[in-house]
């Protein structure tokens, strides 16, 4: 996304003078606490801690398809799917923030697969909210598609992992992508006939060794159908066998490489990406990760939650309230060839108490705060004693969510 820039004033106090929108937007209300962080040339201010953007749901933790990337393999919970009354308490606490957050369909389940999920999306869209949605594709059927148009969706997320039906159902297990491809095309023919060519469509992409030379081919198909923006991620390995296909190993230990004696910094300039430079750099940067290349943008640096960046919350499909997407869930992992349990964690339910006062709760405003700090063990560095093995605790002294063994707050797995 474009950075935008904005000239503001100091007043003869001293004091620089935000826009009001600004102000609001970031949550820079009386009494918030702001993080400023500066360098050499810069100062830049982070959205505010209380300051709620963006909203993630869970429709359904049930799908249809099969991946082998997927959660599901390794969980052992029950099927559900959120209610209309649960929806309607979402959408009722959605209304209490100014500015009103954009929702964004997900999860760990297929939003289409909820029978109800077309008046959810009408729903929040009259109230005037920016509806957001992430889907595998294959049930964006011709109706399903016109009522997303109609209803104003701003953005549908598609994730494709292979550009060729071999290639896609080696992920995902089904031999589906010509549907995709069809259901697509159909799409980009009705948002062409629609006010702002809505919805917006992006392809999501799960990166692994058995399919990452798919991707030149996979943007090229996206950008085909209409694709403005992608969202690539690593593989987060639910079993031993993905653990195999992790294209990160060497960056787990980041922290080891940077700027010394041993491992200096090196700050390239802007040049072109092609044969002979890619060949080069390769040679230059050999044994460190992206970010040596790229410098450190959003999602790709070290002990930052990307959720709290957002100013982000997650509703699991039975209304339970929980800071991130990887917290909705108990769920298994593989980190650095040890076995680790995420255990769910939850600050309350929107069906006993309303979202306005779970987001505004003292313990999550706390937690919040020290996600900001992350001062947490670096469990993803060390990753060497028992209680790396979950995130109920850590050497640190925190307690549950113990997050320094977060690849989302290392920048190996995003989300859209």
């Amino acid at each position: 996304m474009k950075t935008q820039t904005h000239r503001i004033s100091v007043d003869d106090q001293g004091h620089p003078v935000l826009p009001p929108a600004l102000l609001k937007r970031f949550g820079f209300t009386p009494g918030a606490l702001i993080r400023v962080e500066e360098d050499a040339n810069r100062l830049s201010l982070v959205r505010s801690t209380a300051s709620l953007a963006r909203v993630y749901i869970e429709p359904t933790n049930a799908c249809n398809l099969d991946c082998r990337t997927c959660m599901r393999h390794v969980w052992d919970e029950p099927v559900g799917q959120m209610t209309l009354e649960t929806f309607g308490l979402a959408l009722q606490g959605l209304q209490a923030f100014d500015p009103l957050p954009t929702l964004f369909f997900g999860g760990f389940g297929e939003p289409l697969a909820h029978p109800e999920i077309l008046d959810m999306v009408t729903r929040a869209r009259d109230l005037g909210v920016e509806v957001e949605l992430i889907t595998n594709g294959t049930l964006l059927t011709e109706s399903v598609a016109c009522h997303l148009v109609e209803a104003g969706l701003s953005r549908l997320w598609v994730s494709i992992d292979g550009a060729t039906p071999e290639s896609y159902v080696d992920v995902r297990l089904g031999d589906a992508l010509p549907m995709v491809i069809a259901n697509l095309s159909r799409l980009q023919e009705l948002r062409r006939c629609s006010v702002g060519e809505l919805p917006k469509l992006g392809i999501a992409f799960v990166a692994m060794k058995r399919n990452l030379a798919d991707l030149p081919a996979v943007i090229r198909l996206g950008q085909r159908l209409g694709a403005d923006r992608f969202s690539v991620t690593n593989v987060l390995p639910h079993t031993a066998e993905l653990q195999q296909q992790i294209l990160y190993a060497r960056s787990l230990d980041d922290r080891c490489l940077q700027p010394s004696p041993w491992a200096p910094a090196i700050l390239l300039p802007r040049m072109d990406l092609d044969a002979i430079t890619i060949e080069r750099l390769a040679a230059v940067l050999k044994g460190r990760s992206l970010r040596h290349i790229v410098g450190d943008p959003p999602g790709l640096g070290m002990d930052i939650c990307p959720f709290l960046e957002k100013g982000s919350v997650s509703i699991r499909w039975d209304g339970a309230v929980s800071p991130c997407l990887p917290l909705l869930h108990t769920h298994v992992s593989y980190l650095g060839g040890h076995r680790r349990t995420s255990h769910a964690y939850t600050v309350g339910n929107i069906n006993d108490c309303s979202l306005l006062d779970l987001w505004n709760n003292p313990a999550y405003l706390d937690l919040r705060e020290r996600l900001q700090a992350f001062d947490f063990s670096p469990c993803t560095l060390c990753n060497s004693c028992e209680m790396a093995e979950a995130n109920l605790e850590d050497c640190f002294g925190n307690a549950h969510p113990a997050c320094g063994g977060c690849l989302w707050a290392q920048g190996f797995i995003r989300c859209p």
